[in-house]
């Protein structure tokens, strides 16, 4: 018997079929999330309401221009989201596109930031120079392709094992993704601000160019004086305690009540915060 003759069959079917059309997009919102991909794709929801106001209020030239974007634009999607579309193809490939993935408890992140204000001041006290960058909402998959994979757990003894001069991995940064040491030695973008100090070297100058064009939080050893640094958002603090390093992390990397309610303001007295 047809279908067709069942309606109630027709409307299960377009329920299970708008179910799987949503639910595909909600994955692949959880790909692009946390990448470059996510600004892109604000611009391109913003090209379409001027599209739509343009049309509305019957500015033709301005609709044009609009007309014009949106007929190239799906190839400059491609173009842009390359990265992206990849990842997807592999985790497609992995069987890992439709898995759920983990949340760190509060507690495993906790340790780790202990981990790292204790490789930090291990580091700092006998002038080993470092650089470390964690990735918070933007994506550093481009920085972590330039580096050698790791992929392990953060622990103080690897972080110091990197970092220790003359050997393959102590040039470059340590990336953290997930509460896992993504890469080492990866390449990280020289801020071109003028205003940087000139006493600062090459670390201090990718620690803040990643800042800039990213929203990591990064962690510098001055291999010349032993001094900690970080940065974050274009703000360069130095000389930061071991305390004060910690602290900083606990409220830029957890979700608790304390994190934010507690003002940044808090720091000047323990790390004077420098823009140059």
């Amino acid at each position: 018997m047809p279908v067709g003759e069942f309606p109630i069959l027709n409307y299960i079917g377009e329920i299970i079929d708008v179910l799987l059309v949503a639910f595909v997009i909600y994955k692949l919102i959880m790909i692009i999330r946390g990448t470059k991909a996510v600004q892109l794709l604000k611009g391109i929801f913003v090209i379409i309401a001027v599209w739509f106001l343009s049309s509305f209020f019957g500015l033709n030239t301005l609709q044009w221009l609009m007309n014009q974007a949106l007929t190239w634009g799906f190839l400059a999607v491609i173009i842009i989201f390359q990265p992206e579309l990849r990842r997807a193809l592999e985790q497609l490939g992995r069987g890992r596109l439709f898995s759920r993935s983990a949340v760190p408890e509060e507690e495993v992140l906790t340790k780790n930031i202990d981990e790292i204000v204790k490789s930090m001041s291990y580091m700092g006290k006998r002038r080993i120079g470092a650089l470390l960058s964690i990735e918070r909402e933007t994506g550093m998959g481009d920085y972590i392709e330039t580096g050698i994979p790791l992929n392990a757990k953060i622990s103080s003894e690897l972080l110091i094992n990197i970092f220790i001069p003359n050997t393959p991995l102590h040039d470059g940064a340590v990336i953290i993704k997930d509460n896992e040491i993504k890469a080492a030695a990866c390449y990280l973008p020289l801020s071109e601000s003028p205003f940087i100090s000139k006493e600062l070297g090459t670390r201090h100058r990718a620690a803040l160019g990643i800042s800039e064009v990213t929203d990591s939080i990064t962690i510098i050893v001055s291999e010349e004086t032993g001094n900690i640094s970080l940065t974050k958002n274009g703000e360069l603090y130095r000389n930061l305690t071991n305390d004060a390093l910690k602290e900083m992390l606990v409220e830029e990397l957890t979700n608790s009540a304390k994190a934010k309610t507690t003002s940044p303001s808090r720091w000047n007295w323990r790390g004077k915060k420098n823009a140059d």
